[in-house]
């Protein structure tokens, strides 16, 4: 029987990160570059009131449909079916427009994942894997698993789980 590894998609599969960095750039007077925006966290750049505007974007439909695909992370997770069995596990309770958007995503970006192997959540304490790959520390630690952290300007603080910073490092470690 195959270990299984549980992965999230956003900040993990989909750039949501640049997403909303993108938005942030197209937005009325943007005062950070990209660059300053990968090094920091929309908390520590934007006030509440650009804060607050900036993330209501998650309740427009069609904002989940066209998030980037994170550098890797198909030819990675195709050879991690290989060796172990693979589960997207995404939290979409919080926003219901992003339910069909991800499924759909997922059908276009990731067509070998089987529908049976998606898992739509809120609390992933309850996966039973051996691994979860994600970028919310909270969620590693109440996995019963070893935890990966995928680096994203928002956790880049944490010190307390094993950090990979990219789907090359995650091959490294899992292949």
């Amino acid at each position: 029987m195959k270990q299984r590894i549980a992965i999230d998609m956003d900040d993990v599969m989909a750039d949501t990160y640049g997403k909303f960095a993108q938005l942030y750039l197209r937005g009325e007077a943007p005062r950070y570059t990209l660059e300053e925006l990968r090094e920091k966290s929309f908390h520590e750049l934007l006030d509440e009131g650009e804060f607050k505007t900036l993330f209501q974007n998650v309740h427009e439909p069609g904002f989940f449909a066209d998030i980037p695909v994170m550098e890797g992370a198909q030819d990675t997770i195709a050879r991690l079916m290989e060796r172990y069995d693979v589960f997207v596990a995404t939290a979409a309770m919080e926003f219901p427009n992003s339910l069909r958007e991800k499924y759909d995503w997922l059908a276009r970006h990731f067509p070998y994942i089987h529908w049976r192997n998606i898992i739509f959540m809120g609390d992933k304490s309850i996966l039973g894997a051996e691994y979860l790959i994600d970028d919310l520390p909270r969620n590693i630690k109440t996995f019963a698993g070893q935890g990966l952290l995928f680096s994203a300007p928002h956790n880049r603080d944490e010190t307390e789980y094993k950090r990979v910073n990219n789907w090359q490092e995650v091959a490294d470690l899992l292949l």
